[in-house]
């Protein structure tokens, strides 16, 4: 019979370790979880490799050990613990009760010393023990049968030393024990445990070697090298002896315990299961089998389909000022989820008499009576409903993107939990994968989902309302945000089409190239490789090669973009292998890609998404038709497959430096407003200014330096990010930057308040009201504060150029159908308008365009757009 097995851990080594493992994660409460996290995939690791028996987790306590005691001097080792890390300590000890794991603690002993007893008795009574922690002072606990297992946390998944008796031996030379001769020597500045002076990890792990023990090692000073070891070893040897003792781990505490306490149990209990949907651990639910929390409200969920009952359900529902109403169905309509009042929540399927029609019908009508009505994801219902704009509709998920925008989703168990406090089953804890259609016939578990969503959106509509209100974004909600739902929704449903032919020719060609490349790259590198491998194509540049800037990985050298674009000037291999890869993406995303999204109407449909920036930038994704590349030349060619129906052109309109302007607005610098209302070309005039010549001797070279500072400063450029993109020294960008703040005085003031604004408040604002979280100015970590201090100076003038891109799109497609017209608006990208425009609607169209994106936002300066029209997309730019 195998013997049992003990896991113990050491909570806060381990905590420390997933902290720095991972990068900074909150959840929607704010809480940081990302040790905690990192903890829990370390504890399951080790779980399923060790199959145990018993757990347990040990913490320190802030009560003096016994080590204070021995040396008053000894400050213990849990200090200068950063804020985001301590706040995490009592959330991992919650985690831990829920699951039933056993924690030990007690005043005067550090974990050390709790592992080290807790692992000796254990072995005495014949178990296997696994010790896990980050700490190497617990491999002196390393024996036949006390396994020392040292994680590190890495983004790419956890990695484990194993450390047995013997492989403390193969590794360091010498026996467990002897961990703590080493530690005397050595020190370890992380446990306030000095050493000797000037003695390294070589010259310690030499003298233990040879003398076994620091005594030994003493007693035969005269013959110890190197000299400085000597001499420290006479000078400093009490300081040696206190630090053994302080290194010496205790295997006798005073702990109380029998191992049945230690027992594993159902560690995926209910409890737990709430708390980790409550940290938005959603990868960590699937470990969970237990039934999903049964909750009082499903008591009020019914399903309907008896043509009567939804005759009087309709009917009670036009006395109601409040109601919510979600539609639930991908291609088809499947039914429809409702509630009036906290008494019942109704799903009416679509079934027997209760047809699609019928429903529709009825839905449509109650949305004519009811004052309010909550909604999930109004863009999706509009697919079942007319595209009618209606003032009384509330798209919940847009109210919690505004509230939020740094949330990854906008679910109705997220809102519950966020803004109900309510803890209820996701869609996939009640279906699972399985499409809609498919679940559809699980009539118990579908009404959950359906009521559960109309139950939220009901509940959570004042919630939200007031929240939006408080914050002082309901305006923004109500005139930009609800009113685009329908513009993108017209926008989706038009689609643009697609030359099918030109779209396979363009890749042709893209293949023609990147098959001449291949054969020129294998020809300078006089061998053939794979070029899409970083491994080889390393061992080419670097090895073979012997080219600078080599990065070497654990993987082998970084071909990252930046490492070669250094390289490309002065190598004609590197321009080529860029060249490559730029191709084979245009190929594989572009060429390839999107022909799978062309429909039987020969037009892409891309979905465009209100809720995923946290800028409120719209994105486009299924597919992505914002980010077709159009600074190469071979890359600008794929908008030529991109073309307007038969007696249609393409009208492309653009604003022109959006962001500068809005930053001239905010900032209220006088220079650079009276630059843009005289129409002055920015970029020259900057260049003028900073370098202090005549706007008429402004060389090229010149111009295009003080465009890139112009914009470089909209993103809170460094000097150093900055001496990186014109190839000059640091000292010359930092230079420029001082220049042009003197040159604009207002804008440096501007950017620094918005820095202090995002500190005192937590999130910075656009011209719109809209708010923007920085949790990262208030990190301990300076990464995570400069890159903080970035977002709080771009974003306020991010969010202002998209709100007004927004309010542009809104004004001319409620204006091209206000008119009637053929004409309709079909891409977005960015800053950039694209209308499908009937030829013989063309000026009318074109003076749309014009009145609507000028006159979207009242700034101190001019909006100004380049309008261009073509018989493909290409021909527009």
């Amino acid at each position: 019979m195998d013997p049992k097995k003990l896991v113990l851990i050491d909570g806060h080594s381990i905590l420390n370790r997933a902290f720095y493992g991972i990068p900074e994660l909150t959840n929607s409460e704010g809480i940081h979880t990302n040790a905690v996290y990192g903890f829990l995939n370390i504890l399951f690791k080790i779980l399923d490799e060790e199959k145990a028996d018993y757990l347990a987790v040990a913490f320190d306590l802030s009560a003096p050990t016994f080590r204070h005691e021995m040396f008053p001097e000894y400050k213990g080792t849990r200090k200068g613990m950063p804020d985001e890390l301590r706040e995490q300590v009592p959330v991992m000890k919650e985690v831990l009760n829920a699951m039933g794991v056993k924690i030990v603690e007690k005043a005067g002993y550090e974990a050390d010393d709790i592992l080290g007893t807790l692992a000796q008795k254990s072995e005495k009574e014949g178990l296997e023990v696994s010790v896990v922690s980050g700490d190497r002072d617990l491999l002196q606990l390393a024996t036949e049968h006390i396994k020392i297992r040292i994680p590190k946390t890495k983004r790419t998944g956890t990695e484990i030393e194993d450390y047995y008796e013997k492989d403390v031996v193969e590794k360091y030379q010498i026996n467990p024990k002897q961990i703590i001769e080493l530690k005397a020597l050595m020190g370890d500045s992380s446990d306030n445990i000095p050493g000797l002076p000037g003695v390294g990890e070589k010259t310690a792990t030499k003298i233990i070697v040879e003398y076994g023990n620091i005594e030994n090692a003493f007693d035969h000073v005269e013959l110890i090298k190197p000299n400085r070891a000597k001499e420290a070893f006479k000078e400093h040897f009490a300081q040696a002896e206190m630090s053994k003792k302080l290194a010496t781990i205790c295997t006798e505490c005073d702990i109380d315990f029998q191992i049945e306490e230690l027992k594993i149990g159902l560690l995926y209990t209910e409890d737990a299961y709430l708390l980790f949907k409550r940290l938005d651990f959603k990868n960590l639910l699937t470990r969970f089998n237990c039934d999903v929390p049964v909750y009082s409200v499903e008591e009020n969920f019914k399903y309907v389909s008896d043509l009567n009952q939804v005759e009087e359900i309709f009917e009670k529902g036009q006395n109601s000022k409040n109601a919510s109403i979600v539609l639930i169905g991908g291609n088809h309509l499947l039914g429809a989820a409702l509630e009036y009042s906290d008494e019942e929540t109704f799903f009416i399927g679509v079934e027997g008499f209760v047809t699609e029609e019928y429903l529709l019908e009825k839905v449509e009508k109650l949305l004519e009576q009811i004052d309010q009505v909550g909604v999930l994801d109004l863009k999706h219902e509009l697919k079942f409903l007319n595209d009618k704009e209606r003032n009384n509709i509330y798209d919940l998920g847009i109210a919690a993107y505004l509230l939020n925008p740094l949330r990854n989703s906008y679910l109705y168990d997220e809102i519950a939990k966020d803004y109900l406090g309510m803890l209820i089953p996701s869609k996939e804890d009640l279906l699972g994968k399985a499409s809609l259609e498919e679940a559809f016939n699980q009539k118990e578990e579908f009404t959950k989902f359906a009521c559960y969503c109309a139950y939220v959106a009901f509940k959570a509509m004042p919630v939200l309302i007031d929240k939006l209100k408080e914050t002082e974004m309901f305006s923004l909600y109500q005139t930009i945000e609800m009113p685009l739902i329908y513009t993108l929704y017209h926008m989706e449903t038009y689609g643009v089409k697609v030359e099918k032919e030109a779209l396979e020719q363009y890749g042709q060609q893209l293949k023609i190239r990147i098959d001449e490349l291949e054969k020129i790259i294998y020809e300078q590198a006089e061998e053939q490789f794979n070029i899409n491998s970083p491994k080889q194509l390393g061992v080419v540049l670097f090895e073979k090669l012997k080219m600078p800037h080599a990065k070497k990985t654990k993987t082998g050298y970084s071909t990252a973009a930046d490492v070669l674009e250094k390289l490309a000037a002065d190598y004609p291999i590197v321009s080529n292998i860029l060249e490559y890869r730029q191709l084979s993406k245009l190929k594989s995303t572009y060429a390839d890609g999107l022909a799978n999204y062309i429909q039987d109407d020969l037009r892409i449909h891309s979905t465009f998404n209100q809720t995923i920036t946290a800028t409120g930038r719209i994105s486009s994704t299924e597919p992505n038709l914002q980010n077709i590349p159009i600074r190469m030349d071979l890359g600008r060619l794929i908008r030529k497959v991109f073309i307007p129906e038969k007696d249609y052109v393409f009208l492309d309109a653009d604003y022109s430096q959006i962001e500068l302007r809005v930053l001239a607005h905010m900032s209220g610098d006088e220079m650079l407003i009276k630059a843009y209302n005289e129409a002055q070309d920015i970029h020259r005039i900057t260049a003028s200014q900073v370098f202090h010549i005549p706007f008429e001797e402004v060389t090229s070279l010149q111009r295009s330096n003080a465009k890139a500072v112009n914009f470089g400063i909209v993103y809170g450029i460094s000097s150093f990010g900055l001496s990186q993109g014109l190839s000059i020294s640091r000292k010359e960008a930092a230079d420029y930057i001082q220049k042009y703040f003197e040159t604009y005085p207002k804008i440096k003031g501007f950017l620094d308040k918005l820095v202090e604004e995002g500190k005192a408040n937590g999130y910075i604002c656009s011209v719109f009201g809209r708010r923007r979280p920085i949790p990262e100015l208030s990190s301990s970590n300076f990464m995570q504060r400069s890159f903080g201090e970035r977002v709080a100076m771009n974003s306020p003038i991010q969010g202002t150029a998209a709100d007004i891109i927004k309010i542009a799109m809104i004004r001319v497609d409620q204006e091209l159908r206000r008119q009637g017209l053929k004409s309709r608006l079909v891409l977005q990208v960015h800053d950039e308008l694209l209308v499908e425009a009937y030829k013989d609607e063309l000026s009318m169209v074109k003076e749309i365009l014009s009145e609507e994106m000028k006159n979207a936002a009242k700034l101190d300066v001019t909006l100004e757009i380049e309008m261009n029209q073509g018989q493909n997309w290409y021909e527009t730019k």
